[in-house]
């Protein structure tokens, strides 16, 4: 190839070349001015004039919340017109206008004042009525703890140590006034010793077995003080009373499983026989049994009444008769009664004294064999109630009742107001019959469960 060479009329020197390049650097600046012009004008233009393109959508912004305006002192509001009165004039003026303002400060101290009184006195009323709540509270504490007291007391009855306080001064107050002294155990102390006893109604047998057993022990020489024959006797007796050992402690009626479980109560009119009945019904209904009640002595004016009253009182159901009935038909249709009712436990009285030739003890076999008729195998339990205040003559009525109806416990009643609450004693000794309860008050706890234990240490006090 054939190298081409520079025209001479179109070579360019290197001045030349460096102006043409700042000319063209101009016009490209010139031409970027005016597009940056055009584009400004034309956003400034309205929509119309860009060819009824719309603007863009905005959220309009949320106007500022007015500026409260500015308190303006009642002194700087009157500063123009205070300018315009005279010195003397605007001297007052202030005064006034001091005088208002202090006059309003005290109004609100005044305010304040008696706002903080008025709760004061709301915070003082109500201390005063949780004061008067709380003293209520404590009052009303106070009477409930005293009724249940009452009511405590009134459940726990006496005890068999007050029932025996009149035995204690007759009978035990001579005995301890014989052992009592420093005499030595001889002929003449034990001659005391059986006056104390045969005057004592624990009965003849008793009181001669408790004599025999301290003589041979005197002879035997284990017996030389009083002291020691006051231990004798006591272990003498604790021994009868819990029929050698027998009868334990003093334990509620035993109900058994039979059902009905049928308690027949005899004794003669006057023992007290009613009133047991309704107390033991509260006892073993207490117990969570069911009691119906059967008004066998239909031969005692108002003996019915007596009982349904109790009946009423511990809520059992009693079985009645007509006055002058039979009392074995009216014992039958309880028995009766309580086996297709369901009953647990039916106690039945019967008469205690007769208006016909018939004697006593034969309408009560006629009634002990009718109750077994309706329950086979009952009664289950034949209680004696015995008046503890007859003495000796209670151990002749129990020895009676018993060989004509096999009687299975006693009940001792009225012990608190006797001196003779040694025939005890003789009862246990010559029957060997356990006294179940003994009745010590009127309330349906003072119908105590026998407990020889305690008795033997109510005696000895």
């Amino acid at each position: 190839m054939i190298p081409l060479r520079a025209h001479p009329v179109l070579a360019l020197t290197t001045a030349d070349a460096a102006g043409i390049a700042v000319l063209v650097a101009l016009v490209a600046l010139i031409v970027l001015a005016a597009i940056r012009l055009a584009r400004k004008k034309r956003e400034a233009a309205p929509p119309a004039a860009r060819g009824g393109e719309l603007p863009p959508r905005t959220t309009p912004p949320v106007p500022a919340p007015p500026r409260p305006a500015e308190k303006v002192r009642p002194a700087e509001k009157a500063r123009p017109e205070l300018k315009r009165l005279s010195p003397e004039e605007r001297a007052a003026e202030e005064a006034r206008r001091k005088e208002e303002y202090r006059r309003r400060k005290e109004e609100e101290r005044a305010e304040k004042e008696r706002r903080r009184l008025a709760r004061e006195e709301e915070a003082r009323r109500a201390e005063e009525e949780r004061q008067r709540l709380l003293r209520e509270a404590e009052e009303a504490k106070a009477r409930a703890a005293e009724e249940e007291r009452r009511r405590v007391e009134a459940e726990a009855g006496k005890t068999l140590a007050a029932g025996l306080e009149k035995t204690r001064g007759g009978f035990m107050s001579r005995l301890n006034a014989l052992f009592g002294g420093e005499r030595p155990v001889d002929d003449g102390v034990l001659a005391d010793l059986e006056e104390v006893l045969f005057t004592a109604d624990i009965g003849v047998k008793t009181a001669t077995r408790l004599l025999e057993t301290a003589r041979e022990r005197v002879r035997k020489k284990e017996l030389s003080d009083p002291a020691k024959l006051k231990a004798a006797l006591r272990e003498e007796i604790a021994r009868i009373v819990s029929l050698d050992g027998r009868l334990d402690a003093g334990e509620e009626l035993a109900i058994g499983a039979q059902r009905p479980f049928v308690v027949m109560v005899v004794g003669v009119n006057g023992a007290g026989k009613t009133t047991t009945i309704g107390k033991l019904a509260a006892k073993v209904q207490a117990r969570g049994h069911s009691v119906l009640l059967g008004a066998g002595d239909t031969f005692r004016a108002a003996a019915g009444e007596q009982l349904e009253i109790w009946a009423e009182r511990v809520g059992a159901p009693v079985v009645r008769g007509k006055e002058g009935s039979d009392p074995a038909s009216v014992c039958f249709e309880a028995a009766k009664k309580g086996a297709e009712g369901g009953v647990d436990v039916v106690i039945c009285d019967t008469a205690g004294r007769l208006h016909t030739k018939a004697p006593l003890m034969e309408e009560l076999k006629k009634v002990k064999r009718v109750i077994d008729k309706a329950v086979p195998g009952a009664p289950h339990e034949v209680l004696l109630v015995l008046d503890a205040t007859n003495g000796q003559n209670a151990i002749a009525q129990a020895r009676q009742f018993h060989e004509a109806l096999g009687v299975t416990g006693i009940v001792l009643t009225k012990l608190d107001g006797t001196a003779k609450g040694g025939v005890v004693i003789g009862i246990c000794d010559e029957l060997g019959l356990p006294v179940r309860y003994v009745g010590v008050g009127e309330k349906v706890a003072d119908l105590r469960p026998f407990s020889p234990r305690e008795f033997v240490e109510a005696l000895f006090a």
